[in-house]
């Protein structure tokens, strides 16, 4: 009777010890596995915030209008910049033999904005609250921002102008239009000096407090213009782009030009062929 209660009780006893050793193996599994998948989940992360990808994003490709990353070397910084060499229907373009065309207005409805000026390392631009249209043969868009270009991108005739401004649009469907003014050397204009003295460093951005402008007062009297279909003057120089130059030019001072001109020497891009586009003049 005593013998057979021991040996029941060892019995016991080895159970507890193997189910003792089998939950610390179980522990051990268990801590092990944990380890390895938060090992794995680190590496999906490193992966996808370290990715090429994501790094090129950050990193955006260099260009600029002088040096090794000029102009003619554009599309070859990058592949998303393949159409600065490819498209056929680039911008700017020397404007010469217009066609008249159907007797179009644009229709301007320019309402102040707070000053915001942002130096981007490649131009000035101006950044405008929405709200502000141009409407051209019954086509709304909105107002977006305004830069400038020395010397003028697009050339009349053959000639330049000391400065261009691009007035930079899109429409509900996502589509561009832009509105090129031609800047000559005249007497001081005074929108032009208000911008001008808000100027940031490179790669900031001003935001004005208590000032508003109104792109109404970069427009010349005369609104007659040329049309074509071109592109964006700078990468990725995408196509499918409504361009409207204005004839007549505005007036800014030697000045204000030497003062632009004194940040960026040169940020024109040459003008493109033609390639048989129809230019058209509206007035």
């Amino acid at each position: 009777m005593c013998l057979n209660q021991d040996l029941q009780d060892l019995r016991i006893y080895r159970i507890m010890v193997f189910d003792l050793l089998s939950e610390s193996r179980f522990a051990r599994f268990k801590r092990v596995k944990i380890k390895n998948l938060l090992f794995i989940i680190f590496l999906i992360l490193f992966t996808a915030v370290f990715s090429p990808q994501v790094l090129a994003e950050e990193k955006a490709p260099h260009w600029s209008y002088g040096g090794a990353a000029n102009p003619t070397k554009w599309s070859q910084i990058s592949t998303e910049f393949a159409m600065c060499e490819l498209g056929r229907d680039q911008s700017p373009i020397n404007i010469d033999d217009a066609v008249q065309g159907t007797p179009i207005n644009i229709e301007f409805n320019y309402k102040p904005t707070p000053l915001s000026v942002v130096n981007n390392g490649h131009t000035v631009q101006v950044n405008y609250k929405s709200g502000s249209t141009i409407n051209i043969n019954g086509e709304k868009y909105e107002l977006l921002q305004f830069h400038f270009h020395t010397p003028s991108e697009h050339t009349i005739s053959g000639k330049a102008s000391a400065l261009e401004l691009h007035l930079v649009h899109r429409n509900g469907k996502g589509q561009l239009a832009v509105v090129g003014v031609m800047m000559a050397k005249g007497t001081t204009n005074p929108l032009i000096e208000q911008i001008w003295k808000h100027i940031p460093a490179a790669g900031k951005n001003n935001i004005v407090q208590n000032s508003t402008i109104s792109a109404a007062n970069l427009l010349p009297k005369n609104k007659a213009y040329f049309s074509y279909t071109g592109s964006l003057t700078t990468p990725p120089c995408s196509e499918s782009v409504k361009w409207n130059v204005l004839a007549e030019p505005i007036q800014v001072s030697e000045e204000q030009i030497e003062a632009f001109q004194n940040l960026y020497q040169v940020n024109a891009r040459p003008v493109q062929p033609i390639n048989g586009r129809r230019i058209e003049f509206h007035g």
